[in-house]
């Protein structure tokens, strides 16, 4: 059998064995779900708007749902439609080692209903990206299986139909970054069907990097200090309740000197809520020291 009868066998199996599972998410056919679990579609949390979301399938069967559980930070959300005689897509074992050059297959919605299938292999792994509030992702795959327009959201397999990874987004001309199944993501999309959507713990400030603070306060006649420059406070946030204003410049959270906003967001990670967490702020010339008590709150 030639290289290419052997592809397009295996393209067709994958089909048949996962395209059930793969839905439109949207009026729009914005983006992609797939079935996770009985009654459950997991999606790019970018595609949801309001309560209900619309979920067609490929046989034609169109479904409005609720929201089970959204994790905004993460790009993660489950939808609550019911799914008979859909299977949900069977996970690839957490063992199993993503590496470059494994081939793969990517599926997506179509308005057309009957999912689009493309081949490609893995070009990268370990790839770190944004979620779609800044906050880091890592350990993505990258992958050359080309996709559509509102393929985010679709699954990523491996040649026996198990499911390798979520699509988030594509990364120039022809690569396409994926959020792999590993024990976070697994972790994750089990609180998302227990109705549980994730409280990232913030500060309630937007950030910018050190070399935006050095060249502002260099602009206004201050000395160069390396930190992150707050450009804006929310109101309601923990930083504004500690008294941290617009302009101020963190230099030190916890003791420590902070290099990026990434630092900032593994810290607040690892605090339970109602923790206090000082931080080394430099307001103008003078330097202060502000301790503000985290919560769940989002921003």
């Amino acid at each position: 059998m030639s290289v290419l009868t052997e592809l397009q066998t295996a393209t067709a199996a994958v089909l048949d064995r996962v395209g059930p599972d793969v839905v439109v998410i949207g009026r729009d056919g914005r983006g992609t779900g797939v079935v996770v679990d009985d009654g459950a579609v997991l999606t790019n949390a970018h595609h949801v708007r309001g309560e209900a979301v619309t979920v067609v399938f490929a046989d034609g069967r169109r479904e409005a749902g609720p929201l089970g559980g959204v994790d905004v930070d993460g790009d993660l959300a489950i939808v609550r439609v019911d799914t008979p005689d859909t299977e949900a897509v069977e996970w690839a074992s957490s063992e199993t080692a993503v590496v470059v050059g494994a081939p793969v297959f990517a599926l997506a919605g179509s308005p057309s209903l009957a999912p689009r299938i493309t081949f490609g292999t893995v070009s990268a792994v370990d790839q770190a990206f944004r979620g779609p509030r800044g906050r880091r992702i890592d350990g993505g795959i990258e992958h050359t299986a080309p996709l559509p327009r509102g393929a985010s959201g679709g699954p990523v397999v491996d040649t026996d139909g198990r499911l390798l990874g979520i699509n988030t987004h594509r990364l120039g001309e022809g690569f396409y970054l994926a959020r792999p199944v590993d024990a976070d993501l697994r972790r994750r999309v089990d609180q998302l069907l227990s109705g549980v959507s994730p409280r990232r713990r913030s500060l309630g400030v937007a950030l910018a990097p050190p070399e935006i603070a050095r060249r502002l306060r260099a602009a206004v006649g201050l000395d160069p200090r390396d930190g992150l420059l707050v450009r804006a406070v929310d109101a309601d946030g923990p930083a504004a309740r500690a008294g941290v204003q617009e302009g101020d410049l963190i230099v030190g959270a916890a003791g420590t000197s902070v290099g990026g906003v990434d630092e900032v967001h593994a810290l607040l990670d690892r605090l339970e809520d109602g923790s206090e967490l000082e931080l080394s702020i430099v307001r103008g010339a003078d330097e202060l020291t502000i301790v503000v008590v985290i919560g769940g709150d989002d921003g």
